[in-house]
């Protein structure tokens, strides 16, 4: 029985500079971690991007890939964090095959999931959600039954609760 490998989140502020994410992700594959999940938007100035990355390796390593990332020069901040202190949220569009006689069967669980439908036509739905990385899984599960068509994930986002930055 293979032990579970646990899933970090780390958010990395970084500048806006050719290159920096290639010399992250390598940071990451030099130590044997696999991401799951890389997210990289523009910080609250232009200057600066924020990344955050859902990897998944053994501790020891984390600790190395940190430290590691820390000292590279495009790198102002780069820290895990525990699922108990994020807000943590993900986005997937949904393209569903459902005929007319399965259309409300599928529109009663994006309604559970609290999905939107962005687009309807005649053989197929798109639907859109947002949450926690298990309840998309939970509402993709549901939806299998059907033929789904396309999925697109956003990977995780993450922002630290209460009055400190991430």
């Amino acid at each position: 029985m293979s032990k579970e490998i646990p899933a970090h989140n780390l958010s990395i502020y970084v500048a806006n500079r050719p290159g920096a994410l290639a010399r992250i992700a390598q940071t990451f594959s030099r130590r044997g971690f696999n991401i799951e999940s890389l997210v990289v938007s523009a910080g609250a100035t232009g200057d600066f991007s924020r990344m955050t990355i859902t990897a998944k390796g053994d501790e020891a390593g984390l600790e190395q890939i940190i430290m590691q990332c820390s000292k590279l020069v495009d790198v102002l901040a780069c820290r895990e964090h525990t699922d108990e202190e994020v807000v943590a949220r993900e986005l997937a569009l949904v393209k569903v095959a459902v005929d007319s006689a399965h259309r409300g069967e599928v529109l009663q669980i994006a309604d559970h999931f609290r999905a939107k439908t962005v687009d309807l036509s005649e053989k197929s739905i798109v639907l859109e959600a947002t949450g926690s990385s298990e309840k998309l899984d939970a509402m993709v599960d549901l939806l299998s039954k059907y033929k789904i068509i396309e999925l697109v994930r956003t990977g995780k986002v993450i922002m630290a609760r209460g009055e400190r930055e991430t």
